[in-house]
């Protein structure tokens, strides 16, 4: 029979759409169980300086459609430190939390599997970002409202393309991973993608626009933030001096891609993976995320989990099928 009668929540790291919906899920699982769940306010912060509440069936009553996360999320730096980590192990036992259900990204899991190993404490975590760049999953929570928050942004930046002929270059996120720029990209029928994973020179996108179709003057060009080119405003500025008769304008999304109400994918996902957190626990799994791959709840230890350099299989498959598309 399991040890656990107290199940701490947290959101760490950037918030994404589909949060809500995972504290959802896991305060209903824990419910179900018979086990009293506690809120962590502000990720790591909240547990250093015990800023915990009691969390029932009302606490996540009509959160689900929510973007965000109600618990709010920041990022610590003393929890990267030994005695922010004793002092957060000595308010979870202070309070009598068994254990930890924690949703984030690599920088969470990085945090995670250190204190994991430190007290052999149990934790799962929940893949919770948009960058959808964690191994040991076929998606992360957000990602699916992110790449859809994009495509219908770019629709409507087309309409404005085609009605004055502009070359658009659109920035979105993706410092290491280029996912959502890839996606979204082939989604709302790019001239070209430049992503991180992929080094595609000013050159090259140059040839590439000068090879293309004649009678089309509008374009549009999605960028990763993280690409080498430099983001949206160095490829604009490249452009801008070898055509210098093009009407370029540039568009960053920014934020947006992170707010919005999550996609019922995201919902079913968070609520699916949620529960299985809770239930992995009661098994005795510690030191793991849980994800979902080929449909199926696997467990994957967080240094597996992650992030790594095209860990999500970025193939040359993916990349010859946006050329093929973008001519």
């Amino acid at each position: 029979m399991s040890r656990i009668k107290n199940i701490g929540v947290l959101t760490s790291g950037g918030d994404a759409p589909g949060m809500n919906a995972a504290i959802r899920a896991v305060v209903r699982a824990s419910l179900y169980h018979e086990l009293k769940v506690t809120g962590i306010l502000r990720g790591y912060d909240g547990l250093i300086n015990a800023d915990f509440i009691p969390m029932d069936g009302k606490s996540v009553a009509n959160i689900i459609q929510r973007g965000g996360t109600i618990l709010k999320t920041a990022r610590c730096d003393a929890f990267r430190t030994k005695e922010g980590r004793a002092k957060a192990y000595d308010n979870l036992k202070q309070r009598e939390i068994d254990a930890l259900v924690v949703i984030g990204g690599d920088g969470t899991f990085t945090g995670a599997n250190v204190f994991a190993q430190e007290y052999d404490f149990p934790i799962v975590g929940l893949p919770g970002t948009i960058d959808n760049d964690l191994m040991g999953t076929d998606l992360t929570i957000g990602y699916d409202t992110a790449i859809n928050t994009v495509v219908n942004a770019v629709d409507r930046i087309r309409d404005t393309a085609e009605s004055h002929d502009r070359l658009f270059i659109v920035e979105v996120m993706g410092r290491d991973s280029g996912l959502i720029a890839l996606r979204s990209g082939i989604g709302v029928g790019a001239e070209a993608i430049m992503i991180p994973e992929a080094k595609t020179a000013i050159s090259d996108l140059i040839k590439r626009i000068e090879n293309g179709r004649k009678d089309k003057a509008s374009k549009i060009i999605v960028v990763a933030e993280g690409d080498e080119a430099g983001g949206a405003y160095n490829v604009g500025k490249a452009l801008e001096k070898k055509f210098p008769n093009y009407d370029i304008r540039i568009s960053v999304l920014g934020h947006i891609q992170r707010g919005g109400k999550p996609t019922c994918m995201d919902r079913v996902l968070a609520s699916r993976l949620g529960v299985a957190a809770v239930e992995g626990l009661l098994e005795g799994k510690a030191g793991v995320m849980v994800g979902q791959v080929n449909k199926e709840i696997i467990f994957t230890p967080f240094a597996g989990a992650i992030k790594h350099i095209n860990a999500q299989q970025i193939t040359p498959a993916w990349l010859k099928l946006a050329e093929i598309l973008s001519m």
